[in-house]
Protein backbone atom coordinates (compact mmCIF):
# COMPACT_ATOMS: atom_id res chain seq x y z
CA UNK A 1 0.00 0.00 0.00
CA UNK A 2 1.28 3.43 -1.18
CA UNK A 3 0.01 6.54 0.68
CA UNK A 4 0.79 10.12 0.37
CA UNK A 5 1.27 12.28 3.66
CA UNK A 6 0.84 15.57 2.79
CA UNK A 7 2.01 17.26 5.68
CA UNK A 8 3.09 16.39 9.44
CA UNK A 9 -0.78 16.42 10.81
CA UNK A 10 -1.77 13.54 7.98
CA UNK A 11 1.57 11.95 9.26
CA UNK A 12 -0.04 11.89 12.89
CA UNK A 13 -2.98 10.96 11.80
CA UNK A 14 -1.94 7.86 9.97
CA UNK A 15 -0.02 6.89 13.26
CA UNK A 16 -3.00 7.33 14.97
CA UNK A 17 -5.01 5.04 12.57
CA UNK A 18 -2.70 2.32 12.85
CA UNK A 19 -3.15 2.48 16.83
CA UNK A 20 -6.25 0.97 16.28
CA UNK A 21 -5.47 -2.08 14.14
CA UNK A 22 -2.13 -3.15 15.84
CA UNK A 23 -2.02 -5.79 18.87
CA UNK A 24 0.30 -7.10 21.63
CA UNK A 25 3.76 -8.31 19.97
CA UNK A 26 3.24 -6.44 17.08
CA UNK A 27 6.69 -4.76 15.51
CA UNK A 28 7.06 -2.40 13.26
CA UNK A 29 10.02 -1.30 11.11
CA UNK A 30 10.31 2.63 10.40
CA UNK A 31 12.77 3.14 7.13
CA UNK A 32 13.96 6.12 5.78
CA UNK A 33 15.88 9.18 5.80
CA UNK A 34 16.73 11.63 8.38
CA UNK A 35 13.52 14.08 8.88
CA UNK A 36 11.57 11.63 6.66
CA UNK A 37 8.39 11.20 9.02
CA UNK A 38 9.33 8.36 10.94
CA UNK A 39 9.28 9.75 14.95
CA UNK A 40 6.11 11.83 13.58
CA UNK A 41 4.16 8.88 13.17
CA UNK A 42 5.46 7.03 15.89
CA UNK A 43 4.00 10.49 17.75
CA UNK A 44 0.43 10.07 16.51
CA UNK A 45 0.32 6.07 16.81
CA UNK A 46 1.05 6.72 20.50
CA UNK A 47 -1.17 9.73 20.38
CA UNK A 48 -3.70 7.18 19.61
CA UNK A 49 -2.98 5.00 22.36
CA UNK A 50 -3.70 7.94 25.02
CA UNK A 51 -0.18 9.28 25.52
CA UNK A 52 -0.57 13.03 25.79
CA UNK A 53 3.26 13.40 26.72
CA UNK A 54 6.37 14.51 24.99
CA UNK A 55 7.90 11.75 22.20
CA UNK A 56 11.50 12.03 21.76
CA UNK A 57 13.45 10.76 19.07
CA UNK A 58 15.15 7.98 20.90
CA UNK A 59 18.32 9.08 18.29
CA UNK A 60 21.11 8.96 21.57
CA UNK A 61 19.21 6.32 23.57
CA UNK A 62 18.49 3.93 21.07
CA UNK A 63 15.32 3.20 23.32
CA UNK A 64 12.35 4.90 24.80
CA UNK A 65 10.14 3.23 26.94
CA UNK A 66 6.39 3.98 26.91
CA UNK A 67 3.50 2.31 29.29
CA UNK A 68 0.08 2.85 28.13
CA UNK A 69 -3.28 1.27 29.43
CA UNK A 70 -0.85 -1.61 30.59
CA UNK A 71 0.99 -2.15 27.08
CA UNK A 72 4.63 -1.63 26.46
CA UNK A 73 5.72 0.21 23.67
CA UNK A 74 9.27 0.72 22.93
CA UNK A 75 10.38 2.97 20.51
CA UNK A 76 13.94 2.42 19.15
CA UNK A 77 16.40 4.47 16.93
CA UNK A 78 19.08 2.62 15.19
CA UNK A 79 20.57 4.95 13.95
CA UNK A 80 24.12 5.97 15.77
CA UNK A 81 24.57 1.71 15.83
CA UNK A 82 27.83 1.54 14.16
CA UNK A 83 27.84 -2.17 13.78
CA UNK A 84 25.06 -4.50 14.18
CA UNK A 85 26.81 -6.39 17.09
CA UNK A 86 26.18 -3.47 19.18
CA UNK A 87 22.61 -4.85 18.93
CA UNK A 88 23.51 -8.24 20.45
CA UNK A 89 25.65 -6.31 23.34
CA UNK A 90 22.89 -3.72 24.25
CA UNK A 91 20.81 -6.63 25.61
CA UNK A 92 17.55 -5.09 23.83
CA UNK A 93 16.50 -8.49 23.18
CA UNK A 94 14.49 -8.82 26.17
CA UNK A 95 12.27 -6.08 25.33
CA UNK A 96 10.53 -8.86 22.32
CA UNK A 97 8.63 -10.53 24.93
CA UNK A 98 5.45 -10.64 22.52
CA UNK A 99 2.94 -8.69 24.73
CA UNK A 100 4.49 -5.13 23.59
CA UNK A 101 5.06 -3.07 20.57
CA UNK A 102 7.63 -2.47 19.24
CA UNK A 103 8.41 0.49 16.62
CA UNK A 104 12.40 0.17 15.63
CA UNK A 105 13.47 3.24 13.01
CA UNK A 106 16.58 2.21 11.05
CA UNK A 107 16.10 -1.67 11.18
CA UNK A 108 18.64 -1.64 8.39
CA UNK A 109 21.41 -0.84 10.53
CA UNK A 110 21.07 -4.37 12.89
CA UNK A 111 18.43 -5.97 10.75
CA UNK A 112 20.06 -10.04 10.75
CA UNK A 113 19.80 -9.59 14.85
CA UNK A 114 16.22 -8.45 15.06
CA UNK A 115 13.58 -10.45 15.06
CA UNK A 116 10.95 -9.88 11.80
CA UNK A 117 8.65 -7.34 11.19
CA UNK A 118 4.54 -7.43 11.13
CA UNK A 119 4.72 -4.21 9.20
CA UNK A 120 7.37 -2.10 7.11
CA UNK A 121 6.75 1.52 6.72
CA UNK A 122 9.20 3.00 4.15
CA UNK A 123 9.25 7.05 4.03
CA UNK A 124 10.62 8.83 1.24
CA UNK A 125 10.32 12.50 1.00
CA UNK A 126 9.29 14.42 -1.59
CA UNK A 127 8.62 18.43 -2.19
CA UNK A 128 4.51 17.54 -1.72
CA UNK A 129 5.09 16.25 1.35
CA UNK A 130 5.95 12.02 2.08
CA UNK A 131 4.80 8.85 0.54
CA UNK A 132 5.25 5.46 2.77
CA UNK A 133 4.76 1.90 1.41
CA UNK A 134 2.87 -0.55 4.30
CA UNK A 135 4.40 -3.67 3.95
CA UNK A 136 2.95 -6.73 5.63
CA UNK A 137 5.20 -9.49 6.61
CA UNK A 138 3.12 -11.56 8.51
CA UNK A 139 -0.48 -12.62 8.75
CA UNK A 140 -1.10 -10.21 11.27
CA UNK A 141 0.80 -7.36 9.83
CA UNK A 142 -1.64 -7.80 7.10
CA UNK A 143 -4.95 -7.84 8.91
CA UNK A 144 -3.51 -4.69 10.24
CA UNK A 145 -2.67 -3.06 6.72
CA UNK A 146 -6.01 -4.08 5.17
CA UNK A 147 -7.90 -2.66 8.33
CA UNK A 148 -6.18 0.66 7.68
CA UNK A 149 -6.45 0.60 4.04
CA UNK A 150 -10.35 0.76 4.65
CA UNK A 151 -10.30 2.77 7.55
CA UNK A 152 -7.59 5.81 6.44
CA UNK A 153 -7.83 9.30 8.15
CA UNK A 154 -9.50 11.64 5.57
CA UNK A 155 -5.52 13.63 4.96
CA UNK A 156 -4.33 10.60 3.93
CA UNK A 157 -4.45 9.86 -0.05
CA UNK A 158 -3.56 6.70 -2.05
CA UNK A 159 -0.34 7.66 -3.73
CA UNK A 160 -0.18 6.95 -8.00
Amino acid sequence: MLLHLPDESATRALGAALARFIEPGCIIYLSGPLGGGKTTLVRGLLAGFGHTGAVKSPTFSLIEPYVLSRLNFYHFDLYRLKTPEEWDESGFREYFEGRSISLIEWPEKALAQLPGADLWLTFVVSAEGRDVTIEAATERGNQCRLQLERNLPPNVARAT
